[in-house]
This record gives structure tokens, sequence and C-alpha cells, in this order.
């Protein structure tokens, strides 16, 4: 049986409202939409509710959805849904798994929520197993069932998301229960380089960089300010 999805909608615009818990009901396995009219209406509703993805505006009176995310002591998975490009470096920082330009089109909506499914199936079925071996080399990490042996050459980035991280490979997407700075510690200081306060890079992996961004199979990571320096000290020696 298919999970519901629980998803609250903060826009202070009625018609941005209506058309995204248009698009809801027109996608399967949806389960309860919360429709808040601005931000503080959202802290107050959400406290005893099960929602699991947010869609939150930025611009709105009185607080933006920016600071709305920043007071939540555990947020749900959140979509930046705004008419502003400017904030994808703040998104960034706050672990938003994506981000929609208004006026919003159904297909990229579509994307984004499956985006946000794959990455809840992972967080239910996937955790860091505790015990691990050779250390050196490679870790184990469980996936429903099965213990899988994950070889540190095989990982390209690491991203963090609040208490889970993502480990990226080649071959497949790993969600592990744990911060990113628990990932920091656990990844071997020699290979592997926090170079944001989401991302964590295999320095041998890196095929390109310019001042912002990394380059490594085929994904783009930011630079954070605050690393910049580490990062530059790592190209200097090499």
């Amino acid at each position: 049986m298919e999970t519901l999805l629980n998803v609250a909608v903060i826009d202070d615009e009625p018609l941005a409202r209506e058309v995204l818990e248009g698009y809801l009901k027109r996608l399967s396995g949806i389960g309860q939409i919360l429709l808040f009219p601005n931000a503080m209406a959202a802290l107050a509703g959400l406290k005893d509710s099960r929602t699991q993805l947010l869609l939150l505006d930025i611009e709105m009176p009185e607080m933006s959805g920016i600071e709305f995310l920043k007071r939540l002591a555990e947020p749900p998975l959140t979509i930046f849904t705004t008419a502003y490009r400017n904030y994808a470096f703040e998104g960034y920082e706050l672990g938003v798994i994506d981000f929609l330009l208004k006026p919003i089109a159904f297909n990229r909506f579509e994307q984004a929520i499956t985006k946000a499914r794959e990455l809840l199936a992972l967080k239910e079925h996937s955790h860091l197993e505790e015990n691990q071996a050779n250390i050196d080399d490679f870790i184990f990490v469980k996936s429903g069932v099965q213990r899988i042996k994950l070889q540190f050459s095989e990982v390209s980035h690491i991203q963090g998301l609040k208490d889970y991280a993502i480990i990226h490979t080649p071959a497949k997407k790993i969600l592990l229960k744990g911060s990113i700075k628990a990932m920091q510690d656990l990844f071997p200081a020699d290979r592997f380089l926090r170079v944001h306060k989401s991302f964590i890079i295999n320095l041998q992996k890196v095929q390109q960089l310019d001042r912002n961004s990394i380059f490594l199979n085929g994904h783009q990571v930011p630079i954070g300010r605050n690393f910049r320096e580490e990062l530059e000290k790592f190209i200097k020696a090499h």
C-alpha cells in the first residue's frame, strides 16, 4: 500500500495556495493538505500535525519563509515556492530539497514531489549501521533488510539534510541517520573535505572548480564562505 504524503502549503497569496492545492489533488498518494495564509498561522497549525513536506513561500508579511524555517527545531522536508530567484543560497544553507520558481508548471511541481517521496522513502528504510569494520576503507550501511558495504572510494560527495545525510555514489544514493558534522567525523579527513555547511566532497572526485562551485561526477556543489580558506589550502598543496 502506498504511504500517503501529508503536505502543508504556506503562502500569503490566495491564488498561489489554490494552484498548489489543485496540483496536489491531481497527484496520487497525497494525504492531508494543510493551507496557511502566513508563517505565523503555520507555526500554530503545524504543532500537532503529521506534515512531512512544506511548500513554503519566502516573501510574506510579518515573518518570511526563511525566518519561519529557522524557528522550527525539526522542520519537515521543505520546498521553496517563490517568485524570486535570489534565495537559492539560503535554501542550500537551510537544507531545502528543491526550489520552485513561480509561476510553477505542473510537470516541474510533480518532479519536486517525486524527489520528496524518494527522500522520505530513504529516510524510512535506511540508517547507519553502528558496527563498522576497517574504517580506513569502508563502512557498512543498512538499507531495509540489507547490509551494504560502502567503499569510501565510491563516494563522490555527501549532502546534509538536518539530522540525515545523503551519500552520493555513481550507482545510487544512500540516506544515513546522522548530521553532516557526524559524517565529517566518520569519513577520513585525508580524502573528504567539508566545503559548505551542507556538503562534504571526496577530494579525489573533483573535476573542476570556480569561485563559488565545485564540479564532480556531474554534480555541482556550492562552496561556503566559511570553508573557502580550507579548500584553497588543499588546492595550493596539490
